[in-house]
């Protein structure tokens, strides 16, 4: 799936590691690239605190699949609630990937053979960020890496109502099967088990978490939305803003209803801030800094230093 066509793009936040850990993952994968690198300046130190000079963001491909890493200060912890899936098409490609990917990290569930394949593991790398590796068939997308969200704790039970908005807000999305529990599968009963569903063409996961859990959603693993105009923007930011966290909204960013986190951003905004003119970039970080929703019109008008 080339990355201009991926309506949904995972921004993982580190504390200062964005550039490691962007290199590890495209050292550990095929298809692989670093991409745009943008670097912190003096506007908006107030705010995020970072040095001038010091790499903001970086953005790199992985199997074909475009992410954004960003370094922001220990601010927000990445945890497993948002994993990614990856479909590996022999047992030692998995094998392979859970290698480097284990090492220095965390298993939390030992790569073994489970009724949903014959070679399976998950695993919290050195970064944090979780993966669950398989043995598996590529679907008719191509996409190898799937963003795949549990909801547990006080969103235990919710898996169903997020993928009917997530799949109600962005066109031409769908919900290609939906799993549940069993009767004897206790309070979990008739929730998602596990599901699949696309927004546009991109093929996410969703499942309920049942039992105790030390963890939920948080903003460090973030789905950004890019947009190419402000009717789109004002579209997403509606829909995904009702009913969640008003507290967690800035700069483009939202938690929506079930805590899971998002930003509008426009597909401008990402090109002025890899501008090479320091000045226009430092008028569009002071504009956008200031902004909830972010307001393309405005953006476009500093960076053009009207």
């Amino acid at each position: 799936m080339p990355a201009s066509q991926q309506k949904v793009i995972p921004h993982l936040w580190f504390d200062d590691h964005a550039e490691a850990a962007a290199n590890f993952y495209t050292s550990a994968f095929d298809d692989a690239r670093l991409g745009a690198m943008t670097r912190y300046g003096t506007e908006g130190f107030e705010i995020h605190g970072q040095p001038e000079g010091k790499v903001m963001t970086v953005e790199f491909e992985i199997a074909g699949y475009h992410m954004l890493a960003i370094n922001g200060g220990p601010i927000f912890t990445i945890t497993p609630a948002i994993s990614f899936m990856v479909t590996c098409e022999t047992v030692g490609e998995v094998n392979a990937l859970w290698d480097t990917l284990s090492d220095g990290g965390q298993v939390l569930m030992g790569i073994d053979s489970y009724p949903w394949s014959d070679r399976y593991g998950w695993v919290q790398d050195r970064y944090g960020v979780s993966w669950q590796l398989y043995r598996g068939t590529v679907d008719r997308s191509g996409q190898r890496i799937s963003p795949t969200l549990m909801f547990v704790g006080a969103q235990l039970g919710r898996a169903e109502e997020a993928i009917n908005l997530y799949t109600s807000t962005f066109p031409g999305s769908s919900i290609d099967g939906v799993l549940r529990y069993g009767a004897n599968s206790g309070e979990a009963a008739g929730m998602v088990q596990h599901s699949s569903f696309r927004l546009g063409d991109d093929l996410l996961m969703a499942m309920d978490g049942p039992g105790p859990h030390q963890f939920t959603f948080t903003e460090a693993v973030c789905l950004l939305v890019p947009c190419d105009s402000q009717e789109e923007i004002d579209h997403y930011w509606n829909a995904l803003t009702a009913g969640g966290d008003p507290a967690a909204q800035q700069c483009g960013w939202l938690k929506d209803r079930f805590g899971v986190s998002w930003q509008v951003t426009p597909v401008a905004l990402l090109e002025m801030m890899k501008d090479p003119d320091p000045k226009r970039v430092a008028r569009v970080t002071k504009a956008f800094l200031q902004m909830k929703k972010l307001d393309l019109a405005e953006l476009q008008r500093v960076y053009k230093g009207g």
